[in-house]
């Protein structure tokens, strides 16, 4: 589980993590409040021909699709607690049982989470369910906000400068004192923000 707020680059991480696991397969990002809530369980799980009146044909879930590879599920904090209960049984068990299926399929891929949620809160307000909370946070990474790190900015910076450099074919440089200026400046918009203001600025230039 990687916790951060929004922007912070929970998503780089997983990719990171999944770079260096030597896995097979590719990595599947999912950003669970971007789902359809009607359709969440059908794309994570799976379905049989016929399960529902749109099933017009077997279709494999997300973490079975992604056979040797990562799921990635972004702003897990988010999902229904029926989906959160159907994820327990993957955590648990390594198996899922497609929507309207009579036997589970094992479920290979390595599954990574990310949320800017307090779920701890959550699960005292009842919203998040505390026996997946405590199979979740078995591993878990903090990743500071930008403010917190801002002995990174420089390299962060020349970074996004020389990746649109390259994307658009010029030399840019970063002007004496400008570095100072972002310094001064607490980026509640974090790594994201950051990238933004470094291209806008690059695009003025």
């Amino acid at each position: 589980m990687i916790l951060g707020e929004t922007g912070s680059g929970k998503e780089l991480v997983a990719q990171e993590l999944h770079k260096l696991s030597h896995r097979t397969d590719k990595f599947i990002p999912i950003n669970c409040p971007e789902i359809d809530k009607e359709l969440l369980s059908s794309e994570l799980f799976g379905h049989v021909k016929g399960a529902f009146t749109s099933a017009v044909q077997s279709r494999k879930g997300l973490f079975v699709a992604a056979g040797q590879g990562t799921i990635f599920l972004d702003e897990i904090g988010e999902l229904e607690l029926t989906v959160q209960s159907k994820l327990l049984r993957v955590l648990e068990d390594h198996r899922v049982r497609p929507i309207g299926a009579n036997e589970s399929e094992v479920v290979n891929a390595r599954i990574l989470m990310a949320t800017n949620r307090n779920l701890e809160q959550a699960c005292q307000e009842k919203s998040f369910r505390v026996d997946l909370y405590h199979r979740m946070k078995g591993l878990t990474l903090n990743l500071p906000p930008l403010r917190e790190r801002k002995i990174d900015l420089p390299l962060l910076v020349h970074h996004f400068v020389n990746a649109y450099g390259q994307e658009h074919d010029v030399k840019l440089k970063i002007p004496d004192g400008a570095l100072d200026c972002l310094f001064n400046y607490d980026w509640p918009g974090n790594v994201r923000e950051l990238r933004a203001v470094i291209w806008k600025a690059a695009v003025l230039c």
